[in-house]
């Protein structure tokens, strides 16, 4: 064998060893997983933190983890056809009461994840030594150009606005659909200009630590008492993959923790993966209670 014959059969072989290290860590890689988990979310500040952080507990655990992000209408679909496996923004009794009657028989609700949740009309502090009642909102209707700003059309808390608007008989003020993000967009515009604005708001946000805001008084209970946010699986996760089931129905965490990740996803470029998984470095105790016993 000539030199130059003998220097290509050692690459051709280096390139054939290399290819099968390869085939061989990617099947190892593979048996390795313990299976894949599809979580969906609404696109809330609050369940895109909440979701992200589970996804990297998951993924810690050896799982992969897929995420859709959807309406409430569909989202709450998808887990009770089983498109998702699960779904950690069930925000209960009130705002998807309607969309988990319609699939209960389809999944299993794990109870809260968060406590102390509460929903409402939103405005500036500045605005509320004005107008601190929904009742008030009529009467000073031209403060607001006659609109509540609202997010998508399709979450409960905009359904919930159209009966608060109903009950307290405001005529002259129209909702705004919208979306979060444009949301929090025109509130930010409006506080930079000193403007009035009421806004659809729920609690935890990262717009309570942002800003001076307070609550419209609600004397008819229109949106209700505090509400839970609660993790719901599609029947049948606890037999498939039961570590992963595990995981979900141990995750539980206060206002205050789930508000640090959401400040964190408000800073310039940042990553809302990204900084699950470095809350989740920061924070191995809260996350072992999360794991404890779930190695399956």
């Amino acid at each position: 064998m000539t030199r130059n014959a003998m220097s290509q059969a050692v690459r051709y072989g280096a390139l054939m060893m290399a290819a099968g290290l390869s085939m061989t860590a990617g099947v190892a890689q593979a048996q390795d997983s313990k299976g894949t988990v599809k979580l969906a979310y609404v696109e809330w500040a609050s369940e895109v933190a909440s979701t992200n952080v589970v996804r990297a507990v998951l993924e810690q655990q050896g799982y992969d983890v897929e995420m859709d992000s959807l309406g409430a209408a569909v989202m709450w679909q998808a887990v009770g056809t089983g498109d998702a496996d699960a779904i950690v923004a069930a925000w209960l009794p009130t705002t998807h009461g309607d969309y988990m009657a319609k699939v209960k028989d389809q999944v299993e609700d794990l109870g809260p994840n968060l406590n102390g949740t509460k929903l409402g009309l939103v405005v500036p502090a500045y605005t509320y030594e004005k107008v601190s009642s929904i009742a008030d909102l009529n009467a000073n209707a031209d403060l607001f150009d006659d609109k509540i700003v609202g997010i998508d059309p399709g979450a409960g808390l905009m359904a919930q606005t159209e009966d608060a608007i109903d009950e307290y008989g405001l005529d002259d003020m129209q909702l705004q659909s919208s979306s979060g993000p444009a949301m929090t967009s025109a509130l930010a515009s409006a506080i930079d200009d000193k403007a009035d604005i009421v806004v659809t708001g729920w609690t935890p946000h990262w717009m309570f630590a942002r800003w001076d805001l307070k609550y419209l008084d609600d004397p008819k209970k229109a949106y209700g008492d505090a509400e839970h946010i609660d993790t719901v699986v599609h029947k049948g996760l606890k037999e498939r993959l039961p570590g992963a089931y595990a995981i979900l129905d141990n995750f539980h965490w206060t206002p205050d923790q789930m508000g640090e990740v959401m400040l964190m996803n408000q800073e310039d470029g940042s990553d809302p993966y990204e900084n699950a998984k470095k809350w989740v470095e920061e924070n191995p105790d809260v996350v072992a209670e999360w794991t404890d016993g779930t190695a399956q």
